[in-house]
């Protein structure tokens, strides 16, 4: 596909409406001329829109004051290219613009050399394959950059306190611990312990809790028991018989009877100690004896001995004692449970109490009957074996409560051993580092740890894509940046550069890959960057700075291939180029226009454009022209031939057309002209003597003064024939005859010194 035409360039530029350029086509081989300031600059912006399909490169030159957008029609063979509203209908990517912007794009911005330039420059020499690669890696290189900006945002949404010690990373990274809350509570009550050490050391383990039990054996059996060798006929009509003596009669009567034989000594019968008769006849007295005797009387004090013994141990006293136990005991739980585990155990002390008074009143009263009656059996009541049994059950339960107590007293001991030589600092941070645990897996942080943790593994996914495609960069840098520094530097040495280039390398920085290299001259390396040496600032002309972007161009054409598919479009090349660099330039053009597929070159050196014109194929060029407009320019036709011919060619015609067509208009013209003719001729057939600033009269005296000589220059007869010549033309000339212009002139005359001038210039 080529540009075969430039249809409609409107509102942009110095293009007001031009439409003229659909009348003159462009062919494989074009080009354009125009003065500077006629929109060269603006048609290369254009092309390289079309190519890059960049809207702000045309609209960026929309014409001042214009009412309308800009609107470009391009014609490529097929169809055309519109620009309307800010937008292309198609592009064209194998257009590839030299100009103004490429040197400051590629190359410098002025005499600096800036980041931009070598990051612009890496593209150039990577080409489209390597740019892909390139901008694949810079893809993962900017997504890597959203997963570290996501990444701190979510990072920032997990709460710092839940965090405890731990970074993110680890915080997010902790295992569930399903006996998280346990250890916590172990940890809190190990560090308070630390903290109230001297308070545990001081403080008293569980003390045991006792309850008295009433050995209802024993109480049955004593109830249960009489004196054997009392009959118990005897014993009742002895009891019949205290009974009559009333209240404490019984007790008068034992009493009585040890004195017996106290009041019978000296007497020959046994005597009352209370009326002093004799006590043989009476009946009661082996009764009394039997009743009150010693067995009787052990029987009484078991009985006594038991109540005692039932009173002492179940009083009020030792049911306050115990009350106060509990209390102890509860207390210490209280104290111990912030330390260790200690179990909820609930003393319903008013309850045992109120068993235990009724067990003990039940007990006591069927004593005390059994006191005011030894020798009869009785049994122990229902009601005061069921107070007893309910007593019992309250007696298990707080020896089970007692027990379970006295159990916690090893762990008391081992929190007193790890309070003495507990370190606090390090208890709290476990304490800190057990809590974030537990902070990590509540809903709200787990989601954000969880979408924290799922970025985290985009990035690693992002990051393993970027180390391959960095892999593949460089692999493909290896090769590409070796042939580019060798083709660049065959191109200067095209352009006569006098300088190479040396170290062309690919450097990767934050900000992209970069091509990196130095200029060598006279073997010298010479860097980029200004320092307090020579640097590429200050060693390289514009001259050579065109020259080099130059030959990136052409090199960067050559690396990427497939040219016989690019349209090359070259805006003023010889922008500050000496004249020997401007004829390898236009060298270089020639090859390259048998291998692309079209060429157009713009310029406003008539001179370049014509050579370039008259070396290329005659069926496959073609010219045109930015012209002055009304208003803005326009794009017309450019007759090349015109222009090509020089003031010696034209001076030349002028003169043989006279002597052809005696046209006597132009006599004058024609005698002015003979001088500029022998001037010519003598420049080149003796440019050593007669250089450009020297006047043809001095040369004339030079030549004089060798006739004869080794080193003569002209012949005798041609000094002779140039001196008259010169004369004749002398008088025609503002230099030598001011009144050149008034001069008469003979026709005759001035046809023969004509001839004779030409004759003398076509000489060998």
């Amino acid at each position: 596909m080529t540009i075969e035409q430039i249809s409609l360039l409107r509102n942009v530029g110095q293009f007001d409406n031009a439409s003229s350029g659909a009348q003159v086509p462009l062919t494989p081989f074009s080009v354009i001329y125009a003065e500077n300031g006629r929109g060269k600059t603006t048609l290369s912006a254009i092309l390289k829109s079309l190519a890059s399909g960049d809207p702000s490169l045309i609209q960026n030159r929309k014409r001042l004051k214009a009412k309308h957008e800009p609107h470009v029609i391009i014609q490529l063979s097929g169809a055309p290219a519109i620009f309307r509203e800010g937008a292309w209908s198609a592009t064209q990517p194998e257009i590839h613009v030299f100009d103004d912007a490429f040197v400051a794009e590629n190359v410098c911005s002025g005499i600096e050399i800036e980041t931009s330039h070598r990051q612009n420059l890496h593209e150039l020499i990577l080409g489209a394959q390597g740019v892909a690669l390139s901008r694949a890696l810079q893809g993962h290189v900017e997504r890597i950059e959203h997963h570290n900006k996501d990444l701190r945002a979510k990072q920032e949404a997990i709460p710092a306190a839940a965090r405890g010690p731990f970074n993110v990373d680890a915080f997010c990274g902790l295992s569930q611990n399903k006996e998280i809350g346990k250890e916590i509570e172990e940890s809190e009550r190990r560090l308070a312990a630390a903290k109230a050490a001297g308070a545990i050391h001081q403080r008293a383990a569980f003390q045991a809790l006792n309850l008295p039990g009433f050995d209802l054996d024993r109480i049955r059996d004593l109830l249960s028991r009489s004196l054997p060798d009392l009959e118990a006929g005897a014993a009742a009509r002895v009891r019949d018989h205290l009974r009559k003596l009333g209240r404490g009669g019984e007790s008068w009567v034992a009493e009585g009877m040890p004195r017996i034989e106290a009041a019978s000594t000296g007497l020959d019968h046994r005597s009352c100690p209370f009326c002093a008769q004799d006590l043989a006849g009476s009946t009661l007295i082996p009764h009394y004896q039997a009743y009150f005797s010693e067995a009787y009387t052990q029987l009484k004090e078991d009985i006594r001995t038991l109540g005692q013994g039932v009173a002492a141990d179940h009083d009020g006293e030792v049911m306050a004692g115990f009350e106060r136990s509990v209390r102890d005991a509860s207390e210490t739980r209280d104290f111990w449970k912030a330390f260790t585990p200690i179990p909820d155990i609930q003393i319903d002390t008013a309850a045992v109490v109120r068993a235990w008074t009724a067990a003990r009143e039940g007990v006591l009263e069927i004593l005390r009957a059994k006191a005011a009656s030894p020798l009869e059996p009785l049994q122990l009541p229902d009601q005061a074996a069921e107070a007893v049994a309910a007593f019992e059950a309250q007696r298990r339960s707080v020896a089970e409560a007692s027990d379970n107590f006295l159990a916690c007293n090893e762990a008391i001991k081992t929190v007193k051993e790890q309070a003495a030589s507990a370190d606090i600092s390090a208890l709290e941070g476990d304490l800190v580092r057990l809590k974030a645990i537990k902070a990590r897996f509540l809903p709200d942080v787990a989601a954000k740890c969880d979408e924290y943790l799922k970025e985290k593994a985009e990035k690693a996914r992002t990051e393993a894509a970027r180390t391959k495609a960095r892999e593949a960069l460089d692999n493909y840098r290896e090769t590409i940046f070796p042939a580019y520094e060798v083709s660049i530097n065959d191109y200067l040495v095209k352009f006569n550069a006098g300088f190479r280039l040396g170290s062309v390398t690919s450097v990767n920085n934050r900000g992209g890959s970069a091509a990196n290299y130095h200029v060598v001259i006279n073997n010298e390396n010479v860097p980029l960057t200004a320092g307090a040496g020579p640097s590429f600032r200050t060693t390289l002309s514009a001259g050579d700075r065109n020259t080099l972007a130059l030959a990136f161009f052409f090199s960067s054409l050559e690396q990427a291939g497939n040219l016989a598919d690019k349209i090359l479009v070259i805006d003023d090349p010889m922008t500050s180029l000496d004249e020997h660099r401007s004829l390898t330039t236009m060298e270089v053009m020639r090859e390259l226009y048998d291998q692309v597929r079209q060429i157009i070159v713009l310029s406003h050196s008539k001179p370049f454009l014509c050579d370039l014109w008259a070396s290329a194929d005659k069926n496959g060029r073609s010219s045109a022209r930015i012209a002055r407009g009304n208003p803005g320019s326009t794009i017309i036709a450019w007759d090349v031939s015109a222009d090509a011919v020089t003031e010696h060619d034209r001076r030349h015609k002028l003169v043989r057309d006279y002597l052809h067509s005696a046209d006597h208009t132009k006599e004058r013209e024609v005698a002015a002209a003979l001088r500029h003719i022998l001037e010519s001729y003598m420049r080149v057939a003796c440019p050593a003597y007669c250089p450009p600033e020297r006047l043809l009269g001095n040369f004339l005296i030079e030549c004089e003064q060798k006739l004869g000589g080794q080193d003569e220059i002209l012949s005798e007869a041609n000094v002779k024939e140039l001196k008259q010549l010169l004369a004749y033309a002398n008088r025609f000339h503002h230099d030598t005859n001011p009144a050149w212009q008034t001069v008469s002139i003979n026709d005759a005359e001035l046809v023969g010194y004509a001839e004779r001038t030409l004759n003398f210039c076509s000489r060998n």
